[in-house]
């Protein structure tokens, strides 16, 4: 309400439609002429209505959808067999105010195929849940993928059984909660994107790095032939014609006989000095690759860990604890800042069901943390074997031995936070916290170990 130049009272209009990603506010005067929007939709944009200054406003048709609290069997019927498509998706494009999730819900509890009499079963099984709707029997709830949110609803969707689901005491509760969280989760995937690529992009230069050294290191195999030809010509030589293009000779390592190529320009004393030569050279190749060769790997390993610790990340503090990570490896330089940045970041901390604290690591820094200070020589240690992926440490407190239950949960931990969570198995080495040694300059998160014992686990947890 508002008064005009004349002092008159004059109302308006403020018209909010929730649309998802076609959401906008619209003010309107009393006889639902446009004065102005958040978003302005020409002609251009959407062949269904325009959103403009001047022109009228009109809720889009919906293309005769039936109200599903009013919808007869015959009509819903009907409805379903005139759309030549899956059964849920005919629901949601017939009947309005229905989401694909609570139409696959309805046809799941259904049991739908496309006959008549399981189309009127399917109606029965619409019509309760309309009821409950109706009568207000809500149960908001959100369905977790893990730490994610998957879906929300009003009401049960039974179908999502390989989700874990929440109640709670309103929908508002439950929107909140939702959308918070994914927000949450979309602002660390946004925020670790930078990382990410300086990760992958290591990553990818470290591997072909890797491949062209290990095609290098392959041309070195034979080096050793080049080391018997050498000596085969100073043991036969002495009687060679000069300009001889070859040297046919016993072979005294292996009683074959072989044949040497040989430069007919040079004395065979000279011949027998370049094939020295040769296997000198690709001797220290091969010695200097193999070097380079581990240590390419290391780092494959290293940067596949913080890739790991990436995946696991849950807030800003985790990222910005990754970060200082990289620039203390030298993949990011630092920034010339007086703000120090501050980092708050802790391990995960679960308890088993037998009632012992068990501790993950979300990157190197906690690993080595939790490994090297945290944990006394008897606590338990857990790692998902020959990957990438968090330590785990079991604090053994007064107990001279775990169950058997907490080592299952344990190594499920370790594999669940490695790069083979998604495998249906993963196998997990343990040891003693004492078996566990750190060498000399080694990266954050690295150890070695050499007494262990392993199990194969889901990584369910």
């Amino acid at each position: 309400e508002h008064l005009d130049e004349m002092g008159d009272l004059c109302r308006k209009k403020l018209i909010i439609e929730i649309m998802g990603k076609h959401s906008n506010i619209i003010f309107c005067d009393l006889n639902g002429r446009i004065i102005d929007s958040i978003k302005h939709v020409s002609a251009q944009m959407s062949s269904v209505r325009e959103v403009l200054p001047g022109r009228d406003y009109f809720i889009p048709d919906t293309m005769s959808k039936k109200n599903p609290m009013t919808a007869t069997q015959e009509e819903f019927i009907s409805a379903i067999l005139a759309k030549p498509m899956p059964v849920s998706k005919a629901i949601y494009s017939s009947m309005t105010g229905i989401s694909p999730v609570i139409a696959e819900e309805i046809c799941y509890l259904a049991g739908v195929d496309s006959s008549e009499d399981v189309l009127t079963h399917l109606y029965r099984q619409f019509t309760y849940y309309m009821e409950d709707v109706r009568q207000g029997n809500f149960h908001p709830s959100i369905y977790y993928n893990g730490n994610a949110p998957k879906e929300f609803s009003a009401l049960p969707v039974t179908h999502f059984n390989e989700y874990t689901k929440k109640e709670f005491f309103s929908i508002s509760e439950v929107l909140y909660t939702y959308y918070s969280t994914r927000n949450t989760l979309t602002r660390i995937h946004q925020k670790s994107a930078d990382l990410r690529h300086v990760v992958q992009t290591s990553l990818e230069r470290n591997r072909k790095k890797y491949d062209l050294q290990s095609k290098q290191l392959k041309g070195t195999e034979k080096r050793d032939k080049y080391k018997v030809y050498g000596e085969l010509i100073n043991t036969y030589g002495y009687n060679l014609e000069p300009g001889s293009k070859e040297l046919t000779a016993l072979n005294y390592y292996t009683n074959e006989e072989i044949t040497i190529p040989l430069d007919p320009t040079q004395t065979p004393g000279e011949n027998a000095q370049r094939y020295f030569a040769k296997y000198n050279k690709q001797k220290r190749t091969f010695e200097a690759l193999t070097e380079l060769i581990r240590e390419t790997a290391d780092d494959i390993e290293y940067l596949e860990s913080i890739g790991n610790a990436l995946d696991i990340a849950l807030s800003e503090a985790d990222l910005a604890q990754i970060k200082e990570e990289l620039i203390l490896s030298g993949y990011i330089r630092r920034k010339h800042t007086k703000k120090k940045v501050k980092l708050t970041s802790k391990p995960m901390h679960y308890i088993s069901s037998d009632g012992y604290d068990m501790y993950v690591g979300k990157n190197n820094f906690q690993n080595d943390e939790l490994s090297f200070k945290f944990a006394n020589g008897k606590d338990m240690w857990f790692h998902a074997k020959k990957m990438a992926g968090s330590h785990v440490i079991v604090k053994l407190g007064t107990a001279n031995e775990l169950p058997d239950r907490t080592y299952e949960e344990a190594a499920r931990l370790a594999a669940h936070y490695s790069k083979g969570k998604n495998a249906p198995k993963v196998e997990v080495d343990y040891t003693e916290r004492r078996n566990l040694k750190k060498p000399p300059q080694a990266k954050p998160g690295y150890v070695i170990y050499h007494t262990n014992y392993s199990m194969l686990i889901d990584p369910d947890i």
